[in-house]
């Protein structure tokens, strides 16, 4: 339920898998699988067995990229995250770490002599360094509590890191002589958020350096009950340092409980080292302020921004502030696309991005001095960052038949070579299925771009059983995901034809289109999902008697609600973390913007027609239609959507005698994480696809 909540999760979720995986009896090293194909079939077993490139970072002499890949072990039921580095041109890939503990938030050293990184060992996650080949493994932190990231000084006199502050509890006096107490009061909203209770607040610190350890360190919100970088996802990618290593730039939501749950304004602060003062470099800005990122000539600063307060969805536009003048610049105005991985060219003069359009997301670069945007790259797939080498970009690329690798990118004429091959010899042994882009006439008379993906070796002359994926979001993009649970080509593989229509509300269609659906979950998005599967139903190849509805979070709404209006199109139907009682949820979520924005309101505003129409169509209104087998799937740490929703779900539909199943995790949050929870998920899944589609 957050905007690209993919792509920003990976940015936290290191810190998390490091920790959470890390065992004191289990010191085996995790890595490449050696799995056994029967079938040139994907499987649940060869999903978890690819390797997962992440995270690419350039030497300063351009010549060489360092990335992790991450491998997991079914049996161990965790996984872990090694270090590699390969030329520029994609010759000479070396594994520089071989550790059962992750190594994650690794970066060059600014005179290119060391690689920095992250990694759990005795009790917390300190700051370690190594040579570039992976030698002289060296700790040069012992930081209490342990940090979540860091970055060197551009002169290499400093680090500046993150750390989780713990938060003061006001009522402990109540809790003396009370050990064991496992109570918790709270006099405020946000007391939990994500999948945690708010028992500390993410600050940020920085240390001198001296090549050799740190010391020293200074909070900069000093005793502030603020989140920076903002929580659950914001990661180092929204702090940076200027480039005459003097000033910290961060980005931080000055508000707290009510207030907090209301509101999306952060902001980008300045911090001056050597005044100890702090200038709000975007005040009067309302929305969504992230990811301050200086010019390599200190002369700008870049950011993400979106106008309104309140709508996390709201167009992600590229702003710049000249920081001699203050003269501030809405660098991307008229173009109606969303921005975000910025990176400066080294002259200062650019800036290269990524933007999602039309299904795919591709790599932009905008002139600061005519103003002008270019589209460099093209084709079926994403590319989602960007760094410089040199002349060329090193880049990260996915389809949604191909896992995550690096390539090289020619930013004259946009043309690609891959130079990680991680998965080559497992790819190499399954068949994907063909994906096929359609535009269909929607019912109001709009355009509607529907990915449709076959089954490996697709014969025509059979009927086939079809998935109609409903997306969550409910804003954000349908690209080209290579998913770890919702993977189009294991679904495909099954022998199911999936149908995934970029209805309203999905981005890269214009901000009106993504727009559209706020407010409206049951109209528009509805008819488009029901027009996308209907339009296929035509085909001679598609069995229109044994059709099945998917989704999660948003999608998970939206299979509650077709379940009570979808005219017995469907046979079987499956929600994940999906919202069932739009007023409960209203009560039970912790950001309230979101429900705010999207519903309209509260619905005891009984003025308010917007949000009294929203909650007239809530799906559990409808459930007296159910008659549909259906299978519920719910984490108990998702706090975004409260289990709740799911039990209450399920009861209605056993009550009903509609055939129901609930799957149910105690220790996952709106996502399965745990390598065997994610095996049984899929084993489930298509169980129940296969129990009443086949």
């Amino acid at each position: 339920m957050m905007k690209n909540l993919i792509s920003i999760f990976l940015i936290s979720a290191t810190l998390i898998f490091a920790v959470n995986n890390t065992s004191a009896q289990d010191n085996i090293v995790i890595g490449k699988p050696d799995l056994k194909i029967t079938s040139d079939r994907m499987t649940p077993e060869v999903l978890w067995a690819f390797g997962r490139v992440s995270g690419q970072e350039v030497s300063p002499d351009g010549k060489t990229v360092m990335y992790g890949v991450s491998y997991y072990s079914i049996e161990q039921n965790k996984g872990n995250r090694e270090l590699y580095s390969v030329d520029a041109n994609g010759d000479n890939v070396k594994q520089l770490t071989h550790s059962p503990k992750s190594e994650f938030n690794a970066v060059w050293r600014p005179d290119g002599k060391k690689i920095g990184f992250l990694t759990f060992e005795s009790g917390s996650v300190q700051l370690w360094e190594m040579n570039p080949d992976g030698t002289g493994r060296t700790q040069i932190s012992n930081i209490e509590g342990g940090i979540t990231g860091f970055k060197y000084s551009p002169d290499q006199t400093k680090i500046l890191f993150t750390k989780e502050v713990p938060i003061e509890n006001k009522f402990a006096d109540l809790y003396n002589g009370l050990p064991k107490a496992s109570g918790r009061l709270m006099d405020d909203l946000m007391y939990r958020h994500w999948d945690h209770w708010v028992d500390s607040y993410s600050h940020v610190f920085y240390a001198d350096y001296d090549g050799v350890k740190v010391w020293n360190d200074k909070d900069i919100l000093k005793d502030e009950p603020y989140q920076a970088p903002l929580s659950p996802f914001g990661g180092i990618e929204q702090v940076d340092w200027s480039a005459d290593s003097k000033a910290i730039a961060y980005t931080c939501k000055k508000l707290s409980g009510k207030a907090a749950t209301l509101s999306t304004n952060s902001d980008i602060y300045i911090y001056n080292i050597e005044t100890g003062k702090t200038e709000n470099m975007t005040e009067g800005n309302m929305g969504f302020d992230v990811a301050p990122l200086y010019s390599p000539d200190g002369n700008y600063i870049a950011w993400e921004s979106m106008e309104r307060d309140g709508y996390e969805s709201d167009q992600n536009r590229l702003f710049i502030v000249n920081t001699k003048t203050g003269d501030k610049t809405y660098a991307t105005k008229g173009f109606d696309q969303n921005v975000g991985s910025l990176m400066w060219t080294e002259d200062s003069k650019s800036i290269y991005f990524t933007s999602d359009w039309h299904g795919t997301f591709q790599i932009y670069i905008f002139n600061l001095h005519d103003g002008s945007i270019k589209k460099l790259t093209e084709g079926m797939h994403d590319y989602r960052s960007v760094a410089l080498a040199g002349d060329k970009l090193i880049a990260t690329r996915r389809t949604m038949s191909m896992p995550t690798e690096l390539y090289s990118v020619n930013p004259k004429n946009g043309k690609a070579e891959q130079i990680t091959s991680t998965n080559k010899e497992l790819l190499g042994k399954i068949t994907m299925g063909k994906i096929e882009e359609r535009w269909m006439k929607t019912h109001d008379g709009e355009d509607m771009l529907t990915m449709i993906i076959y089954p490996p070796h697709f014969d025509a002359n059979k009927k086939y059983p079809a998935l109609l994926y409903c997306k969550g979001g409910p804003q954000g993009p349908l690209s080209q995901n290579f998913h770890y649970r919702w993977n189009y080509q294991l679904m495909a593989a099954n022998d199911y034809i999936i149908v995934a229509p970029n209805r309203r509300g999905v981005s890269g269609f214009g901000q009106a289109w993504q727009e559209q659906i706020s407010g409206d979950y049951h109209g528009k998005s509805m008819q488009d999902y029901l027009t996308a599967i209907d339009e296929m139903a035509k085909e001679p190849f598609i069995d229109e008697n044994r059709l099945g509805a998917i989704g999660a979070s948003a999608g998970g709404y939206a299979v509650f609600y077709l379940a009570g209006n979808h005219d017995k199109r469907f046979k079987a139907f499956i929600a994940h973390d999906g919202i069932f009682n739009e007023e409960a949820q209203y009560l039970e979520t912790e950001e309230m913007w979101f429900e705010n924005w999207d519903k309209g309101g509260s619905f005891w505003d009984k003025d308010n027609k917007v949000a009294k129409e929203a909650y007239d169509h809530s799906p559990h209104k409808y459930i007296q239609n159910w008659d549909t087998p259906i299978l519920i799937i719910h984490g108990e740490l998702d706090y975004r959507i409260a289990y709740t929703q799911g039990m209450t779900a399920f009861n209605g539909a056993i009550l009903r005698d509609v055939p129901a199943e609930f799957l149910f995790f105690p220790d996952e949050n709106h996502w399965v994480l745990k390598p065997q929870n994610g095996i049984l998920w899929q084993r489930t899944f298509f169980g129940w696809l296969d129990k009443w589609l086949k």
